[in-house]
Formats: structure tokens, C-alpha cells, sequence
């Protein structure tokens, strides 16, 4: 009987390996999904002795099955008895590694790099390193960018005579005659130049940089930028200017605006690594360069960094550099041809004001926030709406109102629809960073003329905004402020703004709580049910089953009595 229940038990098992076997594409990715399982059941013996072969003898499979194998069996150490007997796992990620399929050669790589941990150093020099070699020379060059995902994992616990092996394999792959393979030595240079020793990264790492950024390929190029952004943060200040900068000059002008665009996009990182010198002496003209590009793209990605390099020049010289040659740049880029770099730079350029102060924002920066303001794209207006608070704690709520919401104002009541329905959707967001006392001043009054605009989507959004204000600003604030307003308007001569009403009530209800819907809101509603219009009548309706779940329970029957009346009428 122990016997039977032994293979019963192991049953389910036996399914889960015949599966494995099996035509159907789903039921192999069900069964591998659950190797562990089956795994567990054979124990760590069989493990290694028969499951680990099998699954290196059928590697040849789908995509998505070989996928699920690769992550699978990074997570298997315990399974085939600890850190002891990990180089188990080896043959079959090594045959992943060599897959046609980009994902699961990246997803074996990833395996390996972190089983490559749970090696002891003499294991990792007889099994894992061996690997990598064969990787490194394959014939093919699927299994030779996988290679270079695993030279900096198993370098800093290797001996001195296979570290310079391991150099001397990634010299070769640096210089590989297929770009796919130079493409991946490019984009792991900077992270293997991190476990080299200083001597190493300047003899060695230096001039594979310097070539992998003069390649014929821009793919090669521009990957090529981001590592030498790393090699700069571990060199001495003394070797960069020699060492990397006359790379990193070049591609900054490179004839690629892909590899342009990678030195703009990283720019505020390098800037970190070289320096306050190198900064003041070779990047900031190299930063107005790639704000002025020919490509929209370059200058987007340039006009992002703004706040960011303004932030990190050095203080004594900054409000100099930013005036002198930074803020023309940035005029230009106001009235850019492109809508995406006028969209980057909106997001960044009010965070210039706190590093200039109350005088050059008012002087300088002002008139450019009013003319974005006033874009015609409605994501540059969004974007300096958004960031109005920087500006706020810089020159005052006074000063703002003054130089900024006249535009606002003016914008909310454009005579295109959309335009106006565009300042509707940031006023919550407006309101938030001005706050309740001059939210009610300013612009409460623009909020409630936005009800009876003769468009409907007009107030339909105007109905939301009030919720959101009221979400925003509380209920005590809604019932002062904009419940009876909202309610004066039940006894309006024009049945559209008598609906509008009861859609307010509807959304108003949720924010303000039983209370306020019981007592204030709900009497109006019941008087609207022998309003004169027909349609009217109809929304008490919609409106009571809508406000029912809010309301006190000794209402909710007077209310299904009401909607029954209309029903039956």
C-alpha cells in the first residue's frame, strides 16, 4: 500500500514530465513553468542526473518555452543541491545562451550572472570561466554577445593569470567583425571597466573606448558614450581631460544626431563625473551646441536637461554661465519649430527660477513662461501649469497673479472650445498650488461661468473640476463656497443650466457626504421634480438614484417612490 500511495503520489509528476514531451506548444510552457515542482518530487539527485540532461538535450523548442526554461533555471540552486553542485546548471543556460531569439539569450545571460554569485572561487575558475570562453570564441555571434553580459561578474574572483585571459577575450570581442557582438561589448564596456583594476581601465578599457566610439556604426557610437560616462567617474581628475574628454568632445559633434542625442541624454550624468572645470571649460559650450542641433530630437533631449546641468555648474560661476550662454539658448528653444522640444523645455524651465532668484525670474524668465503659456500645443501649457509652485515660492502668489494669470484668465475664456476645455482639466491642479484663499479671489468665479457655457462638453468638465476642487479643498469649503452657487442656478430660466444643476449634484454628492447632500442638496432635487420641462423631470431621477446610496435611509423610500412616479407616468 506504501507502495501505491508512493506512486500516486508521484503521479501528478510523471504527467508534469510528459507534458514537457509533449506537441502542444502551451502544455510544454505549463509544465516548464512548473519545473520546480517536478524538480522538488525527483529530489536533488535526479535533479542533476536526469532532468538537468533532458532539459540540455531539448533546448531546441519554442521561443516562449525556451524563455520560461531560461528563468527557470536561474532560480534552481537549492534544487540541485546548494551552491555544491550549481555548475549543474551550466550546459543547459550555456545552450540558451546561444539561441537565435534576443530575449532568451538576455534572459540566460541574466541567469547566469546570478547563479555565477553562488559559485565558490575555484568552481567559478573549472566551470563557470571555461564557459564564458567558449561564449567568447563561438562560432557563431549569438553565443558571443552573450559573452559579454559575463566577463565583469566572474573577474574580481578569478586569478591573476585568467583575469588577463578574460581582458585579452574582451580586446577580441571589442574588435569582432560583426557589429551585433561589437554592439554588445560597447554597451558592457563601462561596466566591466568597474572590477578593473585602475591600471587595466587606463591601458586597456581607454583605447576600446576610444575605438568602439570612432565604429562605423552608430549603434556602436552611441552605446559606446554611455560607458565612457562610467570609465570618466573612475578616473582622476587629472586623466580625464586627456584620456576621455577628446571621445567625448568628438561625439558630442558626431555625424549621427542618434549618438547626439545619447551625449544630451546623459549629459547631466557626465557633468557629475568630469568635474566643475571640464564642466565650465568644455561641456558648457557642448551643451548650448546640442540645445541649437539640427534634429528636434537632439534638442528635446538637450532641453530636458536644462534645470538639471543649471543645478550642478559650479555655484561662484553658475548665475554667469546660465545668463551668458545657457538663457539666449533657451529663448530660442520657446519659439522651436517642434512641439515636443517646446514640451521638454516646459517641463524643466520653472525650476530655473529657484536657481536665479526673484530678480532674473521676474526680468528673464517671466516673459518666456507667459509666451508657453499662450503655445498653442496644449502639453507645453500643461507642463508650466503643472510646475507653477516653483515659480509661487520664488517672487510670491502677488507677483504671479500679475504676471501670470491674466494669460490664464484669457485662455478660459478663448473662443475655441478646446482651449478652453484644456484649462478646465489643469484647474484642479492650478487651484492645489495657489491655494484655497486665492483659489476663491481669482478664480472660483471662472470655475462657476464655466457652468452655463452654451458648450455642453464645456460643462460637463466643469461639473468634474468642481468635484475635483472639492476633493481637493474639503467639504466644509464646498458647502460655503460652492454648494449654494451651484444651487442658485436650479431656478435659472434656461433648463440646460437647471440640468447642469442636478449633474453637479450628481458628482457633488460623492466629496460632500451624507450631511450635506441630506440637508442642502436633496430638498432642491425634489422641488426639480415638477419642474416644467420634461427632461429636467426625467435627471431627478437619474439624479435620486444616483444620490440614493448617499442619502440616509429614511430618504432613500421617498426617492424610490419618486423614480416609481416617473416610471409609471
Amino acid at each position: 500500500m506504501a507502495g501505491a500511495d508512493s506512486d500516486d503520489s508521484l503521479y501528478p509528476i510523471a504527467v508534469l514530465i510528459d507534458e514537457l514531451r509533449n506537441e502542444d506548444v502551451q502544455l510544454r510552457l505549463n509544465s516548464i513553468k512548473k519545473l520546480s515542482t517536478i524538480a522538488l518530487a525527483l529530489g536533488v539527485e535526479r535533479t542533476r542526473t536526469e532532468l538537468l540532461p533532458f532539459l540540455t538535450d531539448t533546448i531546441y523548442d519554442e521561443d516562449e518555452v525556451l524563455l520560461a526554461l531560461a528563468e527557470q533555471l536561474g532560480n534552481f540552486t537549492m534544487l540541485v543541491g546548494g551552491p555544491e553542485y550549481v555548475h549543474c546548471l551550466l550546459p543547459p543556460l550555456e545552450s540558451l545562451a546561444t539561441v537565435e531569439e534576443t530575449v532568451v539569450r538576455d534572459k540566460a545571460v541574466e541567469s547566469l550572472r546570478k547563479i555565477s554569485h553562488e559559485h565558490s572561487p575555484v568552481d567559478l575558475e573549472v566551470h563557470f570561466e571555461p564557459l564564458v570562453k567558449r561564449l567568447a570564441s563561438g562560432d557563431w555571434f549569438t553565443s558571443r554577445t552573450s559573452a559579454c553580459g559575463l566577463f565583469s561578474v566572474c573577474y574580481p574572483r578569478v586569478s591573476s593569470t585568467v583575469k588577463a585571459e578574460i581582458r585579452q577575450h574582451f580586446r577580441t570581442l571589442c574588435s569582432d567583425d560583426t557589429p551585433m557582438v561589437r554592439r554588445a561589448a560597447a554597451s558592457k564596456l563601462g561596466e566591466f571597466a568597474k572590477v578593473l583594476e585602475l591600471e587595466y581601465v587606463k591601458s586597456d578599457i581607454i583605447s576600446l573606448f576610444t575605438a568602439l566610439a570612432s565604429d562605423e556604426q552608430d549603434s556602436v557610437r552611441l552605446l559606446a558614450v554611455e560607458a565612457g560616462v562610467s570609465i570618466a567617474t573612475l578616473l582622476p581628475q587629472e586623466d580625464l581631460e586627456a584620456l576621455v574628454m577628446p571621445t567625448l568632445r568628438q561625439a558630442a559633434e558626431d555625424k549621427s544626431w542618434r549618438v547626439r542625442y545619447m551625449v544630451a541624454d546623459k549629459f547631466s550624468d557626465l557633468q557629475k563625473a568630469v568635474g566643475p572645470e571640464i564642466t565650465k571649460n568644455d561641456l558648457v559650450p557642448a551643451f548650448q551646441n546640442l540645445l541649437k542641433d539640427c534634429e528636434a530630437e537632439v534638442r528635446a533631449a538637450a532641453a530636458n536637461k536644462v534645470k538639471e546641468f543649471c543645478e550642478n555648474l559650479p555655484e561662484d560661476s553658475r548665475e554667469t554661465i546660465i545668463m551668458t550662454h545657457i538663457l539666449p539658448c533657451v529663448k530660442e528653444l520657446v519659439s522651436d519649430t517642434n512641439q515636443h522640444v517646446k514640451s521638454a523645455l516646459a517641463s524643466v524651465i520653472m525650476g530655473l527660477s529657484t536657481i536665479l532668484g526673484k530678480d532674473n525670474t521676474i526680468e528673464h524668465l517671466l516673459p518666456l513662461f507667459l509666451a508657453q503659456l499662450k503655445d498653442e500645443c496644449p502639453e507645453v501649457r500643461l507642463n508650466i501649469i503643472s510646475n507653477l509652485d516653483c515659480v509661487n515660492e520664488v517672487i510670491g502668489i502677488r507677483q504671479l497673479s500679475q504676471s501670470l494669470l491674466p494669460a490664464i484668465v484669457e485662455l478660459a475664456e478663448d473662443a475655441k472650445w478646446r482651449v478652453r476645455l484644456a484649462i478646465i482639466e489643469y484647474m484642479p491642479l492650478l487651484a492645489g498650488q495657489l491655494g484655497v484663499e486665492f483659489f476663491d479671489e481669482k478664480l472660483n468665479s471662472l470655475c462657476m461661468a464655466w457652468l452655463v457655457d452654451h458648450v455642453y462638453a464645456i460643462r460637463e468638465a466643469a461639473t468634474c473640476n468642481l468635484m475635483k476642487l472639492v476633493e481637493k479643498f474639503g467639504a466644509e469649503w464646498a458647502q460655503n463656497t460652492i454648494v449654494p452657487k451651484v444651487l442658485g442656478m436650479a431656478n435659472d430660466p434656461n433648463y440646460l443650466h437647471r440640468m447642469t444643476t442636478l449633474f453637479c449634484i450628481n458628482a457633488l454628492s460623492e466629496v460632500c457626504g451624507q450631511e450635506i447632500t441630506t440637508k442642502h442638496m436633496l430638498p432642491v432635487v425634489f422641488k426639480m421634480s415638477n419642474d416644467q420641462v420634461a427632461n429636467v423631470r426625467f435627471n431627478v431621477a437619474k439624479s435620486l438614484q444616483k444620490i440614493g446610496p448617499v442619502l440616509d435611509s429614511k430618504y432613500v423610500f421617498i426617492c424610490i417612490y419618486i423614480i416609481l412616479t416617473f416610471l409609471l407616468m
